[in-house]
């Protein structure tokens, strides 16, 4: 019997803290070609930007009840306590469909100890959140302690993102034809951000590459003024050139010393395409400080 934090693929959460810390991460489903492939399982992002340029049919849906189910019966079977941190609400079905799982779980295993946390956050916002909770429970944090901690970091978790191209916010319905092939036309660079519901929502347009990014560094000051000494997130869809730009833009700028950087997956990443770029950071001091330093 024991304590453990899980989280899915679309938290972005590198493979260095999986490693650390034994951490289970629930793989999210693509389908390319109509078949199905898992991130971080059978796909990684370094192959599965090459295949997203390649043009072919790419889907994806959110980790259904069965495979939750499947996912978490071994912690009921073994009486351990789980604390699941998944992906928002506002942009994908898997909060419901862990619930359902939970649900069934219970009726077979009453004991079963399983908190779900809909973080209203996407990719590394909420591989953050977890990571926090990590360092918490390694040392020595309370459940409660960590579980209000994750909370607290998920809704003061700014996370801001710009794309090179519109294409895939095209296809996958997010921009009309019109508005895509005007921005096209007028090299627009959206500014997006992971709302309060934790949904997407496009918050600026700015033209050029260069510009988008540097807007996106200037977002970063005025959404928190405490930024020297946390942990700042980044994120790339397959692009980490511009990311080390972008890492030297913050160092330059705020001083920024700590950072944890990953590919955007297949969850975000098929529906922004190649060259998303992500800040995330948290937009005040965190009170948990003195169990995640």
């Amino acid at each position: 019997m024991a304590l453990r934090i899980i989280t899915d693929s679309a938290s972005d959460i590198p493979k260095s803290v999986t490693q650390e810390f034994g951490l289970h991460v629930i793989p999210t489903p693509v389908v390319i070609d109509e078949i199905d492939y898992f991130d971080g399982e059978t796909i990684f992002p370094e192959k599965f930007y090459d295949i997203l340029r390649s043009g072919k049919d790419i889907k994806t849906y959110h980790v259904n009840s069965q495979m939750f189910y499947d996912n978490f019966l071994p912690y009921a079977q073994n009486n351990d306590e789980i604390i699941y941190i998944c992906f928002s609400t506002g942009i994908a079905g898997t909060f419901n469909a862990a619930n359902i799982a939970k649900t069934e779980l219970l009726e077979e295993y009453p004991d079963f100890d399983l908190t779900i946390i809909d973080s209203k956050c996407a990719s590394l916002g909420f591989g953050l959140s977890t990571y926090y909770a990590l360092k918490m429970q390694e040392n020595g944090a309370s459940k409660e302690e960590i579980i209000e901690a994750i909370e607290w970091h998920c809704n003061h978790m700014e996370q801001i993102f710009t794309v090179k191209t519109l294409e895939y916010l095209l296809k996958g319905g997010r921009l009309s034809k019109t508005s895509a092939l005007a921005g096209s036309l007028l090299d627009i660079k959206p500014i997006i951000q992971v709302n309060d519901l934790g949904a997407l929502e496009s918050i600026e347009k700015v033209r050029g590459r260069h510009k988008s990014l540097k807007r996106l560094v200037e977002m970063v000051g005025e959404r928190c003024t405490d930024l020297s000494s946390q942990i700042i997130g980044l994120v790339h869809g397959d692009d980490a050139e511009t990311l080390e730009q972008v890492k030297e833009m913050l160092e330059n700028t705020y001083g920024c010393k700590h950072f944890i950087e990953n590919y955007v997956g297949c969850a975000i990443g098929a529906h922004t395409g190649p060259g998303i770029i992500g800040i995330i950071f948290l937009n005040e001091e965190s009170p948990f400080k003195k169990y995640i330093q």
